[in-house]
């Protein structure tokens, strides 16, 4: 095989899809035959094997993936193991002189692409890789002093002053490799839950797979944008995009997502562009705080007074907690593999203020159950719930779970929704079913304490208990 014709190998990675996929679009650019690779890579180093929900989606989404490619005419290859052993084998099967991918922004990836780079340039391979993941890099975002932004609101101001690029579009056709290569079964990873299966509930919310992400995005623009602003907070309406999972596993990219705002004017766009700048803060955070999951952020946290409280957490997850609001939320994670962002932020505070347990066991949990598991989201954001992260939530702010049901649910639909046992409840009942007489108990069908359960704190207590050990915490 000549230089002229030898293949191209393309990495996929968290960017499972053929639009804005800056690495096949530069490949297809040259004429010469694409090998497109997928690796699971369980054993990388420093790197978090993905959740069980996370698993389930990427089984869908490279399924989906392996059907646009086959639309252009390329087989999709995957293979199972260390990323290294089998990107050699495979430019030794094809001839390949040239590898690329799209950039991964955790440390431990950028560590792992680094080492694989500088071992394929030795190999005398010509090798590029590409953005899409992130609308900045990184490693050249800097406040004035030369340091990292550790504050929301200036780094989404040094953000806005670059625009981003326009999205590139999607190979017409590529040019396939017709040679033979040892390719695993997408079945072979073991992707999906077995003995019992869970997924049911996934399967009927999500649609998994660049499509799907299209599609919500149009439904999103035009059903749900100009309301996005309040909507967002109320979790029993459809108010959200529910993107997130997309673009955790690359199925969209930011730039598709900006340009769709473009000329989008209002409160809405301009809330859900800060959304997408959280997402951006957090892999900066990352990026500079590799351990960002296990780790606080704020040093002084490290001697905090976390509580063990083994039944207590097994409550929280599996929505017993006796707090309709947080337990609705908990239940709708199990069963759809995501929960309503606000339910997100009173579930946090829940875990780690009225109970003292440590942010790590809910970032974990989310991490396990979570479609969207995020490396820089999850674990930032739990830190901010808990206090001990940048830019952090004050630590007297303790969200008040009924207060909460009541103000972003009022007429219970989503408790209702999630928790069948409660829904004959009156309205002023729902958010404190413990309250509502027995009469009105026995007429509905609740039985506090057997059918549902009674609050396993109380709420004011565990608030100026919260309160004494943050305080001696700020002081210390």
């Amino acid at each position: 095989m000549t230089a002229t014709n030898a293949p191209i190998i393309v990495l996929f990675r968290n960017d499972l899809r053929v639009s804005d996929n800056a690495a096949l679009a530069a490949a297809s650019a040259t004429g010469k035959p694409i090998v497109p690779l997928f690796i699971l890579d369980e054993e990388a180093r420093d790197e978090r094997s993905a959740g069980a929900a996370s698993r389930w989606w990427l089984h869908h989404s490279l399924s989906a993936l392996g059907n646009s490619l086959a639309k252009l005419e390329t087989t999709f290859f995957m293979r199972h193991g260390p990323t290294k052993t089998i990107v050699a084998e495979a430019v030794s099967a094809t001839g390949a002189d040239s590898v690329f991918w799209n950039r991964r922004y955790s440390p431990s990836a950028v560590t792992n692409d680094m080492a694989l780079k500088a071992e394929l340039r030795a190999a005398q391979l010509a090798v590029e890789s590409f953005d899409g993941f992130l609308l900045h890099e990184p490693s050249r975002v800097a406040t004035r002093s030369g340091d990292f932004y550790k504050v929301f609101t200036p780094f989404y101001k040094r953000l806005a002053e670059d625009d981003p690029r326009d999205p590139v579009d999607a190979p017409i056709s590529l040019v396939a490799w017709k040679g033979r290569l040892r390719s695993d079964r997408l079945e072979d990873f073991k992707l999906l839950p077995k003995s019992p299966d869970w997924s049911s509930g996934l399967a009927e919310r999500w649609q998994p797979g660049e499509q799907g992400a299209k599609d919500r995005l149009v439904t999103f623009l035009d059903d749900r944008l100009e309301a996005y602003a309040e909507d967002r907070n109320v979790p029993g309406v459809e108010g959200t995009s529910g993107l997130s999972p997309h673009l955790a596993h690359g199925e969209i990219t930011p730039f598709q997502m900006m340009a769709a705002l473009r000329r989008r004017r209002g409160n809405g766009a301009e809330t859900y562009r800060k959304e997408i700048a959280w997402r951006e803060f957090c892999y900066h955070l990352l990026f500079n705080r590799p351990k960002l999951h296990l780790e606080n952020f704020r040093s002084e946290f490290d001697a905090f007074k976390w509580r063990s409280a083994p039944a207590a957490l097994r409550a929280w997850q599996t929505g017993r907690t006796g707090y309709p609001i947080v337990d609705a939320g908990m239940r709708e994670l199990w069963q759809t593999g995501w929960m309503h962002n606000r339910v997100r932020m009173i579930a946090a505070s829940f875990l780690v203020k009225d109970l003292m347990i440590d942010w790590r066991d809910g970032e974990q949990w989310f991490w396990e159950t979570l479609v969207d598991a995020d490396a820089a989201n999850n674990p930032a954001s739990w830190q901010w719930v808990a206090g001990s992260g940048a830019d952090a939530a004050p630590y007297f702010r303790i969200f008040n779970p009924v207060l909460q049901g009541e103000k972003f649910d009022p007429d219970g639909s989503y408790v209702r929704r999630y928790i069948p046992e409660l829904a004959k409840l009156p309205d002023r009942y729902v958010h404190r079913p413990w309250e509502a007489p027995t009469e009105v108990l026995n007429e509905c069908g609740v039985n506090i304490a057997e059918n549902y359960p009674t609050p396993i704190v109380d709420h004011a207590d565990a608030r100026e208990r919260a309160l004494e050990i943050y305080r001696g915490t700020r002081d210390a």
